[in-house]
């Protein structure tokens, strides 16, 4: 792929009729259902950008086959559906967002100010059901050629629990974006003396079958981690570990946000690239140079073509395993 050029928008999934189920039994588009046995309450979102289809095609099928918790509660969140509303496979990145992008508003100072837009609407109105979680999986899938990622933000319990799942196996450890905060970074599950944990899989690429496989998988561990489902439950996969890579941990040492109109990336970084040598020249940010910071640097979801005052790769090593 020649370097800044998008990859084919092909979709490969089809969109789901989110009819039945977007007015909700708990709040618009949240299905929520708890069991007579106590337990944690685990909110799974879907749509946090209206394009990113892939959780929303797996969540429909768990509502249609009947999902429910064996203990705790269960809380499945259609996010951002008036984004979602004007999806079209034509056009397939044009609804990310109506007006601004959801997963840059959950601090507390954004949420509670006098601003108005669709998305901020949205993040109040479920605002008081993320207050309420113990644990919260937001699924979200990638644009651009990366191997699947679990983002943990800057939490130990957070880290804990990505490698616990072990799927996807890499587990990043981030301070997010410099454009806003994202909901796994909301106060409730960054609180130091906090139980509350939330992180972000980033499962594959838009619009394929495997995104929403790998989904179903990473939910089906973390169900059963919660002790929210059993084993056989039958809606989600049983988890398979038998094949599973060593999961590891990376943390961000430098996040790239770009300054210019001019940058650009020397080739096009797959995310989850390891660049073997400190100092290599990676991109231009107009005269600027990006050089990586040290040895065996983890390029992590790389954006090809990135606009000034976003992310356009996040630079990370690998800790060391404890023991």
């Amino acid at each position: 792929m020649p370097r800044g050029t998008a990859p084919r928008l092909d979709v490969r999934v089809g969109a789901p009729d989110l009819g039945p189920w977007r007015e909700g039994n708990a709040l618009p588009g949240v299905w929520s259902f708890t069991a007579s046995a106590g337990g944690p309450h685990v909110c799974v979102v879907a749509l946090t950008h209206g394009n990113e289809i892939a959780g929303a095609v797996a969540m429909e099928r768990w509502l249609r086959r009947g999902l429910r918790p064996v203990r705790g509660r269960l809380s499945l969140v259609f996010a951002n559906l008036a984004a979602f509303a004007r999806f079209d496979p034509e056009d397939p990145t044009a609804s990310r967002f109506l007006d601004e992008d959801m997963n840059r508003l959950w601090d507390t100072d954004t949420l509670e100010s006098g601003r108005r837009s669709c998305e901020l609407t949205r993040a109040r109105v479920l605002r008081p059901l993320f207050d309420t979680a113990d644990v919260l999986l937001d699924l979200h899938s990638m644009l651009w050629p990366s191997d699947p990622v679990i983002l943990a933000g800057t939490m130990p319990r957070a880290r804990r629990m990505g490698l616990a799942l072990g799927h996807p196996p890499l587990v990043v450890a981030d301070q997010g974006h410099t454009a806003g905060a994202r909901l796994i970074d909301y106060a409730p599950f960054r609180a130091p003396r906090g139980k509350a944990t939330a992180i972000l899989v980033e499962a594959g690429s838009h619009w394929e079958a495997a995104t929403v496989a790998s989904m179903e998988e990473a939910t089906a561990r973390l169900l059963h981690l919660t002790g929210t489902l059993d084993a056989g439950d039958g809606v989600l996969p049983r988890p398979d570990r038998a094949a599973d890579p060593p999961a590891r941990l990376v943390e961000v040492t430098r996040t790239i946000t770009v300054r210019t109109p001019g940058f650009v990336f020397l080739r096009p970084f797959r995310g989850g690239a390891v660049v073997p040598q400190r100092n290599t020249l990676i991109a231009l940010d107009g005269e600027e140079e990006i050089r990586t910071p040290h040895d065996d640097c983890v390029m992590v979801m790389p954006s090809l073509r990135a606009l000034p005052g976003h992310t356009a790769v996040r630079l990370a090593r690998f800790v060391p395993e404890e023991g």
